[in-house]
């Protein structure tokens, strides 16, 4: 059984998923490589700030915060 993969700015609050693909290229790719998007990681939506951007999202034991333009570029298959 697939699954439909999604941008990680799509994930709901409270759910998790596993990063597939990055589409993003040079420094910002290398960055969410550094903070630990690799491919099979799983990552948790925690919150969104007030004004919806950015989402702090768990990944590997870190919070961290993306703004949407950048999760976009993340897709993943959510966890059920």
């Amino acid at each position: 059984m697939t699954r439909e993969l999604m941008p990680l700015h799509e994930l709901p609050v409270g759910c998790t998923g596993k990063v597939m693909q990055i589409k993003a290229t040079g420094a910002i790719r290398r960055r969410m490589l550094d903070l630990g998007l690799t491919f099979s990681a799983e990552v948790a939506a925690l919150q969104k700030s007030p004004s919806g951007d950015p989402t702090a999202y768990l990944i590997r034991g870190a919070v961290i915060a993306l703004r949407a333009q950048d999760a976009a570029q993340i897709l993943i298959t959510p966890a059920h």
